[in-house]
């Protein structure tokens, strides 16, 4: 009599799986060509994907590190909500940030950041792909790991809340690194393309724009051939993009004010030179002590160069390097628009500066072994820095935004007079106006006095929008006076000291913050 097992019938048509057994994984493996298999970004791409993420793992840890984040997760949710860029929703930011966060909202909910995070850590990754295929090209397999994996470690060698944020200099640099690239191998056209990208992630990634004209000239005086047809792909590249986005995907007037010509007087020099020096210098510093690895090698042949101890033609080697130093020069210039200095603005100065030092490296008699352990260490400083980073003022503006959320319902408006738009998302309240800091309405920056700050200096028409909004809205339920002993403070604003005087009253207070709730 059979058993149970021979009574029980296979459906027709189908097939038993088969198991995926050690010599059928051989098997399959074997298929793949061996230069797949062994080949040289088989092997490094894993290894600089696996250091992108432990990089980078403390960015993870808490849900806001920065108030640019906060802005753009602010940003997010009001288009979301049918906000329209430039009009409804403003900032002095390209669009492609912003609709990168909308569209994660969009996929994953808009109660966390951890998918910016995640694109943070592709983004970084991309950007040390492509700096490791520039080196390679450049000085050999060796060099091109060498670059992938020092730009990694560096790429946390300043302040956690600049380097862990998914902020704009971030994912502007895959763009600005391909932008070089392919003006190396004379892809113009693409080129120009990839500087309209990274000029559309953050303004001043255009600065990118002069190496690649300098490698086209270059390369028109040594090979002999005409140079127009290639400006003119560049130039096409470039603007094509920005023209699509401007005039299609955007209203036109709000773009060119927002993203061009209406940061005048935010990018203006202001009275407090001796802050800016500080924080020049303290950033230029931080970054000089985080790659001294290999920057030094670079500073010890510009030395023998001067010295002339550097023989004729030594320098160029292996290839001339002065397209790497007009991109550094771009980059700082990039970096001083504004003289504000801000740490996360150094991020574009690094890819040009890895190159440098591989080069300088490579060239010479210096050993990897040493470059690469003092930069291990010195992100090994910079990685428990993130770990162990102070976060009282994270945890002010939680306890903030817990306690407006407890006084108000999702139907509320709330009004942030302050510098921390992150407020607004942490609550998950609507803002009452479109201008999400204090800074639209005051001209105040990080770094400037009180000279050039109040209503006098706001964005053209601001406070008409803003008492417009305000009639339309209705008040809102709750404003949270975040100006401390700010230059803003309502005391030195007439308006907002008159709105709060008049239809508001305390109802607690946090640290320096103040809410206000609307009198019954």
């Amino acid at each position: 009599m059979p058993g149970p097992a021979a009574s029980v019938q296979k459906p027709p048509g189908r097939l038993s799986p088969v198991p995926l057994t050690t010599s059928r994984l051989t098997a399959l493996t074997a298929r793949v060509p061996e230069r797949v298999r062994t080949g040289y970004w088989t092997r490094v791409v894993p290894v600089l994907a696996l250091l992108a993420v432990v990089t980078h793992v403390p960015s993870f840890l808490r849900p806001v590190w920065s108030p640019d984040e906060g802005y753009l997760a602010t940003q997010a949710r009001m288009l979301a909500d049918g906000g329209v860029l430039y009009d409804t929703v403003v900032d002095r930011k390209p669009p492609l940030l912003p609709w990168l966060y909308e569209a994660c909202f969009a996929v994953f909910g808009s109660a966390s950041l951890w998918p910016l995070r995640t694109l943070a850590i592709v983004a970084h990754l991309v950007t040390a792909v492509l700096l490791a295929s520039l080196a390679r090209g450049r000085w050999g397999n060796r060099a091109g790991a060498g670059a992938g994996v020092l730009y990694l470690l560096l790429s946390i060698g300043l302040s956690p809340e600049d380097t862990q944020a998914a902020t704009f200099e971030v994912f502007m640099l895959p763009a600005m690194v391909a932008a070089f690239r392919y003006a190396e191998r004379r892809r113009w056209l693409a080129a120009g393309i990839a500087v309209a990208l990274c000029s559309l992630t953050k303004q001043t990634g255009g600065a990118v724009m002069l190496p690649v004209l300098w490698m086209l000239f270059q390369d028109a005086r040594h090979r002999g051939v005409a140079w127009r047809p290639a400006l003119f792909k560049i130039w096409f590249g470039f603007a094509l993009p920005i023209a699509l986005v401007a005039a299609i995907l955007t209203k036109p007037k709000g773009f060119l004010f927002w993203v061009v010509t209406g940061s005048g007087d935010y990018a203006t020099l202001g009275s407090n030179w001796l802050q800016m020096v500080g924080r020049a210098l303290g950033n230029s510093g931080i970054l000089l002590a985080a790659g001294l690895g290999f920057l030094a090698p670079v500073g010890y042949r510009l030395w023998l160069r001067r010295g002339r101890r550097l023989l004729p033609g030594a320098a160029e080697e292996h290839g001339s390097t002065s397209d790497l130093w007009i991109w550094l020069l771009s980059s700082v210039v990039a970096v001083s628009v504004g003289f504000h200095f801000f740490g996360h603005y150094y991020l574009q100065l690094m890819p040009p500066l890895v190159l440098l030092g591989v080069g300088a490296v490579s060239t010479s008699a210096v050993r990897w072994r040493p470059v690469v352990v003092y930069s291990a260490a010195a992100a090994t400083f910079f990685w428990g820095l993130a770990v162990f980073w102070p976060g009282q003022r994270l945890y002010q503006t939680t306890e903030v935004a817990t306690a407006v959320a407890a006084q108000t319902t999702p139907k509320d408006t709330v009004l942030v007079w302050g510098m921390h738009p992150e407020l607004y998302w942490l609550a998950d309240r609507r803002p009452a106006s479109r201008y999400l800091t204090a800074g639209f309405l005051t001209n105040f920056s990080g770094g400037k006095d009180g000279q050039q700050v109040g209503e006098q200096f706001s964005v053209s028409d601001a406070w008409q929008t803003f008492d417009a909004e305000l009639q339309a809205k209705g008040l809102p339920e709750v404003v949270v006076d975040d100006s401390g002993t700010a230059p803003y403070n309502p005391e030195l604003v007439p308006r907002i000291e008159t709105l709060l005087e008049t239809h508001y009253e305390v109802v607690g207070m946090t640290g320096d913050t103040v809410i206000y709730r609307l009198k019954r």
